[in-house]
């Protein structure tokens, strides 16, 4: 099991992305993932990564500013040539940095119709065929509506059925636990239903967003293990917020018989 750091959760006293990658690699990790460096060029994002000397593993599609709720347009009908231009954009970070992953969010819905899925499939086809070119893997998460409230994609088998329908190796499953948890739970049986389709994952706490070793709804020391024993070899994204100091959080890793 290996692990990697999402700088937008784990590293909070670091007030820019640019930080954030040298306090990740002072923790231990050898590896990091992002949401997009808005307000960033791809060489202070590229020096700011080679200098922590660290691998980048998953970027998500630029969506507009994270903070003000901008969470893509993916599967809004009349900002398709929006996505297309956010596509190509990120796919030029994801080049310049090494990162081998990107998740593709669908965006907010106030009122979801037919055509809000036909326009999310169809950019989705788009991107997967446009990602191969470069030996890319697009990834797309149903997130909870707890969470984040009118996020268009909440639905396991919903996603599913478009990664089949689209047929494309360059499309898969981001499973993040947090969010597995509080839309279908039953944690074991579904990790390994979806794990054919699974491209990354992510760990994090419930309901608290914590260390996985905080008390919450599920048991990491189990978990960690069965998604290894379900097949999944790649990187596991540390997607929690630290309760305290970022750190000593992290010492549940060893504890759990893990090493960064």
């Amino acid at each position: 099991m290996k692990f990697c750091a999402n700088l937008s959760f784990m590293f909070t006293e670091g007030a820019t992305v640019l930080e954030r990658y040298a306090l990740a690699k002072d923790a231990g990790f050898k590896a990091v993932e992002t949401g997009f460096p808005l307000g960033f060029s791809i060489d202070q994002v590229k020096k700011a990564k080679e200098n922590a000397g660290v691998e980048q593993v998953l970027i998500n599609l630029k969506t507009g500013d994270l903070a003000k709720g901008e969470l893509g347009v993916t599967a809004v009908p009349g900002k398709e040539n929006e996505f297309k231009e956010n596509l190509k954009t990120t796919i030029d970070y994801a080049k310049a940095l090494g990162v081998r992953k990107v998740h593709i969010m669908s965006g907010k819905v106030d009122h979801v119709t037919p055509e809000n899925w036909e326009v999310f499939e169809k950019n989705l086809n788009y991107a997967a065929n446009e990602l191969k070119k470069y030996e890319l893997l697009g990834v797309i998460e149903p997130i909870n509506q707890h969470t984040v409230p009118k996020y268009f994609l909440s639905d396991y088998g919903k996603a599913v059925e478009i990664i089949k329908r689209i047929g494309c190796e360059n499309l898969k499953l981001q499973l993040d636990i947090f969010h597995l948890q509080h839309i279908i739970g039953d944690l074991s049986y579904n990790i390994k239903e979806l794990m054919p389709y699974v491209g990354h994952v992510q760990i994090a706490q419930v309901p608290s967003r914590n260390e996985p070793d905080v008390l919450g709804e599920i048991n990491y020391e189990y978990i960690l293990k069965h998604l290894e024993s379900s097949g999944y070899k790649d990187w596991v994204a540390l997607e929690y917020k630290p309760a305290g100091n970022t750190k000593e959080g992290l010492k549940w890793i060893t504890k759990y018989g893990y090493t960064l």
